[in-house]
């Protein structure tokens, strides 16, 4: 990770900026101007490394299995008896498969395809109904969360914008392939996610509705998924 400072519109801009193996961003924090400026530098005193080099090695990429064929010789019922028995909302792991292969074939009681545009319009009544949300972005190395309400939700030509004084977040709804209804059984019956996919298979975006551990999923969002 590095402490970042630069020029910037006639002010500095300061960040912490995390990066994989091989050199891929995976998480940055900006400062904004109200940010504690102290914290900050002690902070940054604190967890500075000796190595200062201005040179460092990277590792080479793995591919990813992405959307491809996974090596997998099951059945469908064998997918469904494993899906029908998920007491987590994590996909199962010990098949190998992709989480698109696998949507496509467990069944539309669990799985249903939607148009591209409902991760949009699902944002925009969840901020007019003020019905809270969990929404999930991930890469390589991080995952982000949100939970709770949301509230100004902007459509800026391919782009949707979550404008929010404590969360931002910014689709680029062209890059989105494909978008599920996902159904899976838990211990508190089921829940139920909206998942975009790219054109690589690898998931974009997860929204759910927000709840506690142990409580039932709302029945306001089952109806909007």
């Amino acid at each position: 990770g590095f402490a970042v400072e630069r020029r910037h519109r006639g002010g500095i801009q300061r960040s912490l900026q995390f990066f994989d193996a091989t050199g891929a961003a995976v998480h940055k924090v900006h400062l904004r101007p109200v940010s504690n400026l102290h914290a900050y530098r002690k902070l940054v005193a604190e967890l500075v490394s000796a190595n200062q080099e201005p040179t460092m090695s990277l590792k080479a990429r793995v591919a990813d299995l992405g959307a491809r064929t996974a090596d997998w010789a099951g059945t469908v019922d064998d997918l469904r008896e494993h899906w029908s028995r998920l007491t987590d909302v994590n996909l199962l792991k010990t098949l190998k498969l992709s989480r698109c292969q696998a949507l496509r074939m467990v069944g539309q009681d669990y799985a249903w395809l939607l148009d591209n545009a409902a991760v949009g319009a699902v944002l925009q009544r969840a901020a007019e109904d003020e019905l809270p949300i969990m929404c999930f972005v991930g890469n390589r190395g991080s995952i982000q969360t949100h939970s709770g309400l949301i509230k100004s939700v902007k459509q800026i030509g391919p782009c949707i914008h979550v404008l929010d004084e404590t969360f931002r977040l910014h689709l680029r709804t062209h890059q989105i392939r494909e978008v599920w209804a996902v159904r899976k059984p838990t211990n508190d019956s089921h829940v139920t996610s909206l998942e975009a996919y790219g054109s690589d298979g690898k998931i974009i975006i997860q929204l759910f509705g927000a709840r506690k551990e142990g409580e039932r999923e709302r029945d306001d969002w089952r109806v909007l998924a």
